[in-house]
């Protein structure tokens, strides 16, 4: 699931136009909604409504912007994969800009989103979970302290990352990426993960949640799509090539393979609210 704002390599970085676009869209139809639940659960604790100003960092084909938006809240969101910029502006608002009540979607990291005529961002997101790629947590700081900077002061940052290894079903299964790379890019998250990555940024710690996020999918085919779609097989194809990379994914999901076709794999993610100095 990566600023300077991606802390991992674009998901097309090396992909054709065409193939990039593919992956955006596996990304925006398939995978993105399994965060869902945890986006809910954060936004209903924060009472995330109209009088709130969102900066999302990573924001990906903006699912969770448009969650925040329908909610009342005015969003902000930045990203610097073009592909799944453009699926968030067909959600949101085609023009990009501002409107009563609508949405920003920007090009880059947090300093696209400085504006100095406005009210400073009340929360800021980074929803991408840290936790399952090596250096994922260290790819994010830089991004997260620019955007430290334009939050108002006491102003909430939400961190995210996976839960433990053996609460989450799809860490098995990412570790055929570290399998077929020398440099591994899975590796198990750790308890204090997110607390060192907000120490790091200078902010303090309020409270965090734990939040269940099962990994659904239709059939097999579209698991290894939306697994694909998130980037974290892509060294592995770079390493061996897709069609292996492709097999190897599809028996490791076989254990959650159930009756009627579908797959099932039970997560865990957890969240840190933290808070701007």
């Amino acid at each position: 699931m990566t600023p300077t704002l991606v802390r991992h390599q674009s998901p097309t970085a090396s992909a054709s136009p065409a193939r990039a676009s593919a992956r955006a869209r596996d990304w925006a139809e398939i995978q993105e909604r399994m965060l869902v639940p945890l986006y809910e659960a954060v936004y209903e604790r924060l009472e995330v409504g109209a009088a709130t100003r969102l900066l999302g960092l990573g924001c990906g084909s903006g699912l969770a912007l448009l969650m925040a938006a329908t909610r009342g809240a005015r969003v902000t969101g930045v990203d610097t994969r073009p592909e799944r910029l453009a699926l968030a502006r067909e959600r949101l608002r085609p023009d990009g800009v501002w409107g009563p009540g609508g949405a920003r979607l920007l090009a880059g990291g947090p300093e696209a989103a400085a504006d100095p005529s406005a009210a400073r961002y009340d929360l800021v997101t980074a929803f991408e979970p840290v936790g399952c790629a090596a250096g994922d947590a260290d790819g994010l700081g830089p991004a997260l302290e620019a955007a430290v900077g334009l939050a108002e002061r006491g102003g909430a940052v939400v961190l995210a990352g996976w839960g433990p290894p053996e609460r989450c079903a799809t860490s098995g299964v990412l570790r055929v990426a570290a399998r077929l790379t020398d440099s591994p890019r899975w590796r198990p998250s750790l308890r204090d993960d997110l607390e060192d990555l907000a120490s790091r940024a200078g902010l303090r710690p309020d409270g965090s949640g734990r939040v269940a996020c099962p990994f659904g999918y239709a059939d097999i085919d579209s698991a290894v799509r939306g697994l694909l779609s998130t980037g974290l097989f892509d060294a592995a194809a770079r390493a061996t090539d897709q069609v292996q990379v492709e097999k190897e994914l599809t028996e490791a999901l076989h254990p959650y393979l159930r009756q009627d076709g579908t797959v099932w794999m039970p997560n865990v993610f957890r969240y840190l609210i933290a808070r701007t100095p």
